[in-house]
């Protein structure tokens, strides 16, 4: 009896869907088979599979992006039940049903749930988040770091360029350009290196013009958001006292 109720259980999805980029969002409902331990990856799958609606009508295969299935590599990202997440680790059994899903409303919708995530690989631009190494010849090996400083450091190399801070966060928007918590706390990863640390003034001019740093409002929604526990806050924290000290050095020209 029991094997009867789980074979008809179902899994109720309502997605917002939008065919270009230009055009106006609207929703379709879907109804799937339930399976033990499915995410929400397994039911936008089931959906590909059989692109049918609720109510039988066929429609087109529902578009997301997707990659590591592991939440690393952020690419899932998008709205689930209201909040900004990885679909390869919401478990159907740990949602409310209906399941609704709805692209990240920050960045440019692509089609369905795809979305352009330009904004943020551009603020990594902009910061220069990245140890400026041609690779034209063998440096050897890098100095090393305090073992204190590697560990907290590790935890802020963990950023996997997700959005979802972004998303969270009430002053990312199409009003301004701020830069958001995840380029803010990579300059204070790549500031901590050794090597990277040569840069260091590019990367706190970058953050004290327009769209930089000022742009917080410390609502502090991005840290509670993040999927990988990154201490985003304090990085900000941390950045605000560096962007000062750089600014008096400059005013005295030091």
């Amino acid at each position: 009896m029991a094997e009867t109720t789980v074979a008809t259980k179902t899994v109720k999805f309502i997605i917002t869907r939008q065919d270009t980029p230009d055009s106006k969002p609207y929703t379709e409902e879907f109804e799937i088979p339930y399976r033990a331990n499915m995410n929400v990856i397994s039911g936008l799958m089931e959906i590909q599979r059989n692109p049918k609606k609720s109510d039988g009508a066929s429609t087109a295969p529902v578009c997301w992006d997707s990659n590591c299935l592991e939440e690393v590599c952020g690419a899932c990202s998008m709205v689930i039940n209201g909040k900004p997440r990885q679909a390869c680790s919401a478990l159907i059994d740990q949602l409310e049903q209906p399941v609704r899903l709805a692209p990240m409303s920050t960045f440019p919708v692509v089609r369905d749930l795809v979305i352009n995530r330009e904004r943020m690989f551009g603020a990594l631009k902009r910061v220069k988040a990245w140890i400026p190494i041609d690779g034209t010849y063998d440096l050897g090996p890098g100095p090393r770091m305090a073992e204190t400083k590697r560990q907290w450091a590790y935890e802020l190399s963990k950023c996997m360029t997700c959005g979802v801070c972004l998303e969270a966060c009430p002053n990312v928007n199409d009003r301004n350009s701020f830069v958001g918590p995840a380029a803010i706390s990579q300059v204070r990863l790549f500031n901590a290196h050794p090597t990277g640390e040569m840069n260091k003034e590019e990367r706190l001019d970058a953050l004290m013009s327009d769209g930089g740093i000022e742009g917080c409002g410390n609502s502090q929604n991005c840290v509670r958001a993040c999927p990988k526990g990154i201490p985003l806050t304090t990085s900000i924290a941390a950045i605000n006292k560096d962007t000062t000290k750089h600014l008096f050095k400059k005013w005295l020209g030091m």
